[in-house]
């Protein structure tokens, strides 16, 4: 955990929120975002929306289990920003809203938007797991889930100058959660993305 804490209470480069940039243009956007990627704080918000860098490398603690735990019930801006503040943000906000909530992932081919999307998963799965163990309910619905993501990454996927695994598809993917937070079913759509030349 110790290693985990450390992440969490670096010192942030630039600023974690860049709605509070004095001069909103492109070139201090862009300034704070190669600041806080060269320090590996690869995610900043504007405002609720995050913004992700992909490192292409591994950044060692930055999805580990307690850092998953930190964000648990906890709001956007507690702590440094991460995939886990949005995803954490979207389950609790279906219970204090009683509502539907939506996560929209995108980006150029090779931003991480397939990683983005698992990192989210294994959140909801484990917030469900958690639910499912306090009411004594299955969580086999999450293990499939998770483990079908490389069975969706092979079907239409190519090798672009970016990215080896380059999905050809934009993918909806709808969870159904019992009123005590547990995932009890899935599916996944997949939409034909659409590239007109002129």
């Amino acid at each position: 955990m110790a290693k985990t804490v450390k992440i969490l209470q670096a010192p942030q480069a630039g600023l974690s929120d860049m709605a509070k940039l004095q001069d909103l243009n492109v070139e201090s956007i862009l300034e704070n975002i190669r600041q806080r990627f060269e320090a590996d704080q690869i995610y900043t918000y504007i405002g609720s929306i995050l913004a992700a860098v992909n490192p292409y490398k591994t950044i060692p603690n930055l999805y580990d289990f307690e850092v998953m735990e930190a964000y648990d019930k906890r709001h956007i801006g507690d702590l440094p920003p991460h995939i886990y503040a949005i995803a954490n943000d979207a389950y609790y906000s279906m219970w204090k809203q009683t509502a539907n909530q939506c996560v929209l992932i995108s980006g150029e081919s090779g931003a991480g938007k397939t990683e983005s999307t698992k990192f989210i998963l294994n959140y909801l799965s484990k917030m469900s797991q958690a639910s499912a163990v306090e009411t004594g309910n299955d969580v086999s619905v999450e293990k499939c889930i998770l483990q079908s993501s490389p069975i969706l990454e092979a079907f239409g996927n190519a090798k672009t100058v970016y990215n080896n695994n380059s999905s050809r598809f934009g993918k909806f993917i709808q969870l159904a959660f019992s009123s005590r937070g547990v995932i009890e079913g899935g599916k996944v759509q997949d939409c034909i993305l659409l590239f007109i030349e002129v």
